[in-house]
């Protein structure tokens, strides 16, 4: 009912040529729901006769424009109905991408460009805008009637193919499951740009419970921009040393970052609360990824919960250990895949591939060990720190993360580890992990294995 009410305001006023536009309006309506359902039922077939009926009666006056309206008004819909399910701009952008094509992710940033001219500017939260520019949500097109073939002429695509890839957009985001808020979603903000770090704190909508509404702290962008550059200077890098001296600096600069964080929340009886944020964790192989960055973020004071279905987790901490995370389990991945590349294809005594279980055992038997490393550091660091203001501090946060993580995911079960079958990859996975660019000794500070 709120999309058929949303379409009907959309139309132009008028008499006659009003009802006109009207009956095309409820026809198109008819035939967008019926392709939706098809698609939501598995029925390929059914969607393709429904989008055939919705692209075949191009010579009735006013039918393409009443379908492309009708799209418009759902995908729309469906935007704002995931912002309440507690999705995000890049969530959303990703998850498209992934489950269809990069076409398909692009269609949707242009949605939710479109969706978001409903919210003034003093109602969306900084971290939003962000996300916003990084996925390339901005209104690009002259007009809304206009955009369908603005679209295609942009992608060199036929015009007829974009009502089925609207469709299949719609039909995906009209069944995105609910996530944790992770974050006030536009409209509700109320502080706008200019009091970014007065943000409401997460929303849980997960089966009850919500996290309280706390200050977020923000993290030193001149940092955090050391460290990419860094990152990215031994992830190119074709020598190892030069690779864990750059690796090791990046480490060290974070994890100072992250104690003198802590420390000054503590001074300044800062009650910031923690965070959020989600990191795809994409096929193939998704168990073992998801496996390293559960272990970075062990080591990161973090947890991180994984959602399987859709390729991405959820990881909880305080904002600068998030960046951490962020930024080694990016790096660390990079690393681990060029390893396993580099260590060339498989095949047994009969000539049949086995590639796929090796490289399955050689990421696990990275991540496995790259868990081993971070725990050394991490308890080095920590019996370095007893005794100081910084040891009840430290747990004062974890207590705090593990609040957070329990009432996002109130029914949290643990996952059991994927068997490994192919010896000769975990060896060389955990062989590649002991070249990893990271220095034991200037591990995460601070950091404990939270697994």
């Amino acid at each position: 009912m709120a999309v058929r009410n949303a379409r009907r305001r959309s139309q132009p006023g008028g008499t006659a040529g009003a009802a006109g536009a009207a009956s095309l309006a409820e026809a198109a309506d008819e035939l967008v729901g019926r392709a939706v359902g098809a698609l939501r039922l598995g029925d390929a077939a059914g969607a393709r006769r429904s989008a055939a009926e919705l692209t075949g009666r191009s010579g009735v006056p006013g039918w393409t424009l009443a379908v492309h309206r009708c799209l418009a008004v759902r995908l729309r819909c469906a935007i704002t109905t995931a912002w309440q399910r507690g999705w995000q701009p890049a969530d959303v952008v990703g998850f498209a991408s992934r489950r269809r094509t990069a076409r398909h992710g692009r269609l949707a940033a242009d949605a939710i460009a479109g969706e978001m001219r409903a919210y003034p500017g003093t109602t969306v939260d900084d971290r939003w805008r962000e996300q916003l520019a990084a996925v390339g949500a901005e209104v690009w097109w002259d007009t809304d009637d206009g955009y369908p073939d603005a679209w295609c002429e942009r992608e060199g695509v036929e015009h007829a193919l974009y009502v089925p890839w609207a469709v299949e957009l719609v039909q995906l985001l009209e069944s995105l499951p609910r996530l944790p808020s992770l974050g006030p979603p536009p409209g509700t903000s109320g502080t706008g740009a200019s009091r970014r770090t007065d943000s409401p704190g997460a929303e849980v909508p997960e089966r009850g419970g919500a996290v309280p509404h706390e200050r977020v702290r923000d993290v030193d962008q001149r940092t955090l921009g050391r460290v990419r550059a860094l990152l990215a200077k031994a992830e190119s890098t074709e020598f190892p040393e030069e690779a864990e001296a750059l690796s090791a600096r990046a480490q060290e600069l974070m994890a100072r970052h992250s104690i003198d964080d802590a420390l000054l929340a503590a001074e300044t009886g800062d009650i910031g609360g923690p965070a959020g944020r989600r990191i795809a964790v994409d096929n193939p192989y998704d168990s073992p990824k998801a496996a390293l960055l559960t272990v970075v973020a062990g080591a990161n004071r973090c947890r991180a919960v994984w959602h399987r279905e859709l390729g991405l987790a959820t990881v909880v901490g305080y904002p600068a250990d998030l960046a951490a995370v962020e930024m080694m389990f990016t790096s660390l991945l990079v690393q681990a895949t060029s390893a396993m590349v580099h260590a060339g294809p498989r095949r047994d005594a009969r000539g049949r591939s086995r590639t796929r279980s090796f490289r399955h055992a050689f990421l696990n038997a990275y991540a496995a060990r790259i868990g081993e490393r971070l725990r050394e550091a991490a308890d080095r660091a920590t019996a370095g720190a007893r005794g100081t203001v910084l040891v009840p501090v430290l747990a004062a946060r974890d207590r705090a993360v593990d609040e957070a993580v329990g009432t996002m995911f109130p029914n949290l079960a643990k996952g059991r580890a994927g068997s490994v079958s192919n010896y000769e990859g975990w060896v060389a996975g955990r062989a590649a992990a002991d070249l990893a660019s990271l220095n034991d000794r200037l591990g995460v500070t601070g950091a404990h294995d939270r697994s």
